[in-house]
């Protein structure tokens, strides 16, 4: 198995390769190994899961283990056992948080400036938003002056809970910032069973509080961009208008293809958002026009040609901070609204003039 490593079992401490899903489990936010299903269940038989913490705990004591309406129930403290046999208050509905990945795997669209312009967008809106850069270049932390301690490959390879890596930089907006360590955070998801998924299963419900969660996706088909296309429920597609970056459209709709078919998830396509559009350009106009002709309602209005939104990351600032009235920041806060609104109830405007 190509990025595969020696593992050592916990239970009988034999080195072996990992090949099976049984044979990795996450416990506590740490991986813990097996090299055979009698070595899974000795670990298993020793164990118990505490319904409070989910912490894993050797049953040790009278108090730790309860029978009630027919169940047996297991706290690791007395703490814990006092909390899960206290009547619990009704609580709200837990938020529905979006997801969602800016893709393409060609490069120069303004991705990056879209992830960080949506997010911010969101952010001064009034809802809470998360930005994940996913691309080991870290042009996020990069474009607003952020470097965190701890990045997304301390999420995927060590386990650490996302909230405690990320990083608030603005009000409502935090960021979980990359860098170069994100190259070797693949070549390990690479050697995992079910590694397409790694990203969904760490973030997934452990990410909580957020209304958006936004993830910025290098340009290139990787293991890293299919965790992310698995992890997000929606997909904007950035696309200059140029003829290479159209041609590029189809790679992109081939990928979520295969999302849906190989990897069984339905991600959905929110839209495309035509870039660098220059209205003087004849080039510009038969760009906007062929992908108007093919996606419809799924083409946002375009992006148009400004200096502001080129200046932005310089000054470490997003464009709403940078230049507010400027072209730039009106555009991306149309789309913004835009994307508020149910994709089905909208219907798109053309550019602006």
């Amino acid at each position: 198995m190509t990025g595969s490593t020696m593992t050592r079992c916990g239970t009988c401490t034999r080195e072996f390769e990992v090949r099976f899903r049984y044979q990795t489990r996450d416990v506590s936010g740490s991986f813990a190994y097996a090299c055979s299903h009698r070595c899974l269940q000795q670990q298993l038989a020793s164990e118990c899961v505490c319904e409070v913490c989910s912490s894993r705990f050797e049953l040790e004591f009278p108090y730790q283990a309860v029978a009630q309406n027919g169940a047996q129930r297991y706290f690791c403290t007395e703490v814990c056992r006092a909390r899960g046999l206290t009547p619990k208050a009704a609580t709200p509905a837990p938020r529905r948080t979006r997801r969602i990945a800016v893709f393409n795997h060609k490069g120069g669209t303004g991705k990056t400036t879209t992830a960080i312009s949506i997010a911010a967008g969101f952010a001064e809106s009034g809802q809470k938003v998360l930005l994940i850069d996913a691309d080991a270049q870290g042009n996020v932390g990069a474009s607003l002056g952020i470097r965190g301690s701890k990045s997304l490959y301390h999420v995927l390879v060590h386990g650490m809970n996302a909230e405690d890596a990320v990083v608030p930089v603005r009000n409502n907006l935090d960021v979980l910032t990359s860098n170069e360590t994100l190259a070797a955070a693949e070549l390990h998801l690479a050697g995992l069973p079910n590694r397409h998924r790694v990203m969904r299963e760490r973030l997934g419900a452990r990410v909580s509080g957020y209304d958006v969660v936004v993830i910025d996706c290098a340009p290139a088909l990787s293991l890293m961009n299919q965790n992310a296309l698995v992890y997000a429920d929606g997909l904007i597609v950035p696309v200059a208008c140029d003829y290479l970056s159209l041609v590029g459209v189809k790679q992109v709709l081939k990928t979520v293809k295969n999302v849906r078919k190989l990897l069984n998830h339905d991600v959905q396509l929110l839209g495309v958002v035509p870039t660098f559009y220059d209205g003087r350009n004849k080039i510009s106009a038969d760009a906007l026009e062929a992908l108007r002709k093919h996606f419809g309602d799924r083409c946002f209005s375009p992006i148009r040609v400004n200096t502001k939104l080129k200046e932005a990351p310089s000054v470490k600032k997003t464009i709403f901070e940078h230049a507010p009235k400027s072209r730039g920041a009106l555009d991306y806060q149309a789309l913004v609204e835009t994307m508020m609104t149910p994709v089905e109830a909208v219907v798109r405007k053309g550019a602006a003039a």
